[in-house]
């Protein structure tokens, strides 16, 4: 009897259809990626001589795993966190503040441009009070801008931000950019974050 020959198995589409299946899990499968906070750090700044900063200029906001806020060496309630910061921002301690309506408190800051913010926590503290203090505080700047921008141009700074980001508003933009610019100076958010 003769000897059959061993049947052959196609193997030539095998790579296209690996090929067409690496192609749709690549295409079909997401990837998931980290989000964290989006802030914009100032740009590093090469200066050997040591910055000397006053205390009464730094508001300290302390965050403990319990999620209780102490600010300025004083429990207190999330609620309460925005006005004490816009009363230490707004104080114009040294009088040099023109636009500034604070109290003029000798302990508190000197003006706005000397102002700090240092806020810490620890790492048992919650991520949603860590958010909630942070906006809070944030909300304290743009307070004070939109206030300043009203007085200024009759306009909110956040209103004034928006029209600038919108490709169809009608009016000048380099203008606009100008007094945008210039309300950020005169409140300049310089928030310090520890952990």
């Amino acid at each position: 009897m003769a000897k059959r020959a061993a049947p052959e198995v196609n193997a030539g589409s095998m790579a296209d259809i690996a090929f067409l299946l690496l192609i749709f899990f690549l295409v079909t499968t997401t990837i998931e990626t980290d989000s964290g906070i989006n802030r914009k750090l100032p740009p590093m700044e090469e200066s050997e001589e040591d910055v000397v900063i006053k205390q009464r200029n730094i508001f300290t906001v302390l965050l403990n795993g319990k999620d209780q806020l102490l600010v300025e060496d004083e429990l207190m309630e999330l609620k309460d966190l925005r006005a004490a910061a816009i009363e230490f921002l707004d104080n114009n301690g040294d009088g040099s503040c023109d636009y500034c309506k604070g109290k003029k408190d000798k302990s508190s800051s000197d003006n706005p441009d000397k102002a700090i913010i240092s806020l810490k926590n620890e790492r048992e503290t919650t991520y949603k009070t860590y958010i909630a203090v942070q906006n809070e505080l944030v909300a304290a700047y743009n307070e004070l801008r939109d206030a300043r921008a009203l007085a200024q141009y009759g306009k909110p700074f956040s209103e004034m931000q928006a029209d600038y980001k919108d490709v169809n508003w009608p009016g000048n933009k380099e203008r606009l950019k100008a007094k945008i610019d210039q309300i950020k100076t005169d409140y300049p958010q310089k928030l310090s974050e520890v952990q």
